[in-house]
Parts: C-alpha cells; structure tokens; sequence
C-alpha cells in the first residue's frame, strides 16, 4: 500500500487550518463583532434569493438547455403553485396545488 505525498499532506493540513480559523473566527476576537444594518437589511433577501436560484432553472431548464417547448408539466404546476401562493399565502398549499397540476401531467401525457 502507497503512502501520501507530501502535497496532499499539505493540501489537508491546510484546508483544516482555513476551516478551522474560519469558524472559530467570532471566537477568536476579544471584542464584540456585529454586522453592518445594510448587511442584516440584505440577509432577509437570501432565503428567496437561494430557493430562486435553485428552483427557477429547474422549472425553465431540462438537461441543461432551455425549455422549448409549451408540452412541460413543470411550467403549468409552477404557475398554478404562485397562483395558489398568491392567493392563499400558504406554502403547503402552494406545493400541493402545483403537484395537483404536475402529477396528472405528467404521469398520463408524459409531460
């Protein structure tokens, strides 16, 4: 059996240190450290920011290229689901009315 190389030993040792200082970092300092308010403003927008980044190239997206064609469940189910959300502000509901529209679709066209 081979031993590592001494750069992957590197390569290990150093990722640990940057992970280590970067989580311990709040730790680490004697003072008090808080964020900008623009900062805390910007960190409510990340939750939708993330699930819209995630979830619109999945509904506009197949295989890596754009949807061409108007024969997709996913494109009916999501604007169903923002109609729901819409109207009703319900998230549960929201995902519920879209696998309503997408189920059907797609299991009996094979959309």
């Amino acid at each position: 059996m081979r031993g590592t190389d001494l750069w992957t030993m590197g390569v290990i040792v150093g990722l640990a240190a940057v992970t280590v200082l970067t989580r311990c970092f709040f730790f680490i300092l004697d003072r008090p450290w808080g964020l900008p308010e623009w900062a805390h403003r910007a960190l409510h927008y990340a939750p939708a920011a993330a699930l819209a980044g995630v979830i619109a190239p999945e509904i506009v997206m197949t295989q890596g290229h754009l949807i061409t064609t108007l024969h997709d469940a996913r494109l009916y189910a999501a604007v169903v689901g923002a109609a729901y959300y819409y109207w009703r502000r319900g998230v549960l509901g929201t995902m519920l009315a879209g696998m309503a529209v997408y189920l059907p679709l797609h299991l009996s066209l094979g959309w």
